[in-house]
């Protein structure tokens, strides 16, 4: 019996527009019920066992504040493409003195200090639902990211597991934040990550990140603040290495059945599902447990 063959969805951040050479099908620009995804999004196809769908977050050129990301429509429109699973691509700073720019993270945890973001697709009265997250990366995919590091990028430095503080931005933290941060146990900080993990959930799709750490933020007295330019020009080094990762994990990703995401909207849904109409389920039909709804059932 021939390997089932997957679909990857590759959410790319600052430095990372592209997958290289690797062959386009062709691009995908439908709106979603949240509105537009950040951009087209890039069908491509090989030899590989997994098809990839690349999407920048940031949109063509890097136009779209990490704030006014539309999340909800990026990860709909990846799931209703056919994503079976999630990797994010983001560039971070480090929390720690091991962790030096040009580092790999394959992050295992998450603190969320966003405020200003739609987080969720259960946001409308007509029906709850209260997604398990106290792993919020998939194990099976994070061990696969892992092994496609090594196999794609064996010149990286990795490290096989991290906390991530997400930040709302733009700005870079203070001082007194990043110690703060420090004390919390985070290793590495970003603006990305949330709500894209949490949505995944939601959307019943294994999620993993893979954090390239550019700077020491600001808490590294040895070292300058953190600035821009310098997050443009360590990405630059590194985002080939990310590349590699990723068509290295397009080879062996693991069965969307192992992982915590899998069917797990059927212990989240608190309403009755006899209350539930066609109506209050307009905008999550998409979502596998609320399909039937499609057709006004």
């Amino acid at each position: 019996m021939d390997a089932p063959r997957y679909c990857l969805g590759v959410i790319g951040g600052s430095g990372i527009a592209g997958l290289g050479s690797t062959e386009v099908i062709r691009e995908h620009t439908a709106g979603t019920p949240y509105g537009p995804p950040s951009g087209p999004i890039v069908h491509m196809r090989s030899d590989r066992r997994a098809d990839i769908l690349f999407l920048a977050r940031h949109g063509p050129g890097h136009q779209i504040p990490p704030s006014a990301i539309n999340a909800r429509a990026n990860i709909c429109a990846l799931k209703t493409l056919g994503a079976t699973h999630v990797v994010s691509v983001s560039a971070v700073g480090s929390l720690r003195g091991s962790i030096e720019p040009g580092h790999l993270v394959a992050v295992n945890q998450i603190i969320d200090r966003t405020v200003r973001r739609a987080s969720t697709f259960f946001d409308e009265p007509g029906v709850v639902a209260h997604v398990g997250f106290a792993d919020p990366v998939c194990p099976s995919l994070r061990t696969a990211l892992i092994a496609a590091v090594h196999a794609g990028a064996p010149d990286a430095v990795l490290h096989s597991q991290g906390t991530i503080v997400v930040i709302e931005g733009p700005r870079f933290s203070t001082r007194a934040e990043s110690e703060q941060y420090r004390a919390m146990g985070a290793d590495v900080i970003g603006m990305n990550a949330m709500p894209e993990a949490a949505l995944c959930r939601e959307a019943e799709l294994p999620y993993a990140l893979l954090a390239l750490s550019t700077d020491y933020d600001c808490w590294h007295r040895g070292e300058g603040a953190v600035n821009a330019a310098m997050v443009a020009a360590v990405m630059e080094k590194n985002a080939g290495k990310a590349v590699r990762t990723i068509l290295a994990l397009a080879e062996w990703l693991p069965d969307p059945a192992q992982s915590p995401a899998h069917h797990c909207l059927d212990s989240a849904v608190m309403t009755s599902p006899e209350i539930i109409t066609p109506e209050s389920a307009r905008r999550i039909t998409w979502l596998r447990p609320f399909a039937h709804y499609r057709d006004g059932q």
